[in-house]
């Protein structure tokens, strides 16, 4: 029973993602009715065993913004973003509204990812039976939503070595300038230039 409108029951399975970069990190799949924000904590402290830190912050829907989760968050200095709890100021500063703004349609990226899942991968349309079947087949639906981001930034690094953006550089041989293109693996986060191997994507 969701008690949305025009939907008050949704059949299926429940999930629990986070989008960093671009790539979704799939947390929990659930049969049952559970409460999402009682699992910000883990997938928080899941990224820091990820990347090795914490996030500078998290950009959530309303129902993680509780107090204990603010508070947790405020403690390991990651912002959590959303209108403070209490009654909303009569003052507002344009900084402030920025970013809000800014927040929301950073978190808006997540709901992207659920709509090119579903209409891209058919996450909308698994069939399959048995609980584990379905739960195998969600799981592969969003490891080809992060192969295809992964293809389409090989494909721009494969574009690298035979475009350049830097005038001066187009016309100094070679052509292709091997340090451009490493540093673009080095922007696009697929390199680790000071640990010279490759660094983890989902």
């Amino acid at each position: 029973m969701r008690g949305k409108a025009g939907k008050p029951i949704e059949f299926g399975a429940k999930l629990s993602v986070s989008c960093v970069d671009n790539y979704v990190f799939l947390y929990k799949i659930s049969w049952e009715n559970f409460n999402e924000s009682c699992h910000l904590k883990e997938q928080v402290e899941k990224y820091k065993e990820t990347f090795g830190y914490y996030p500078e912050s998290v950009h959530v829907d309303k129902i993680y913004r509780t107090r204990e989760n603010r508070n947790w968050c405020k403690e390991r200095g990651i912002r959590i973003s959303g209108p403070k709890l209490g009654r909303p100021p009569k003052n507002v500063s344009e900084e402030e509204k920025k970013q809000a703004h800014s927040d929301e349609c950073f978190r808006n990226a997540i709901e992207g990812k659920f709509g090119q899942a579903k209409r891209r991968f058919s996450l909308n349309l698994v069939m399959t039976k048995l609980p584990e079947t379905s739960i195998t087949s969600i799981a592969i639906t969003f490891l080809v939503v992060n192969l295809c981001k992964l293809l389409r930034q090989f494909l721009s690094l494969f574009l690298s070595l035979f475009t350049n953006n830097r005038t001066e550089e187009l016309i100094k041989p070679p052509f292709i300038n091997f340090d451009y293109t490493l540093n673009n693996f080095y922007v696009l986060k697929l390199i680790d230039l000071s640990e010279n191997s490759w660094s983890k994507v989902a």
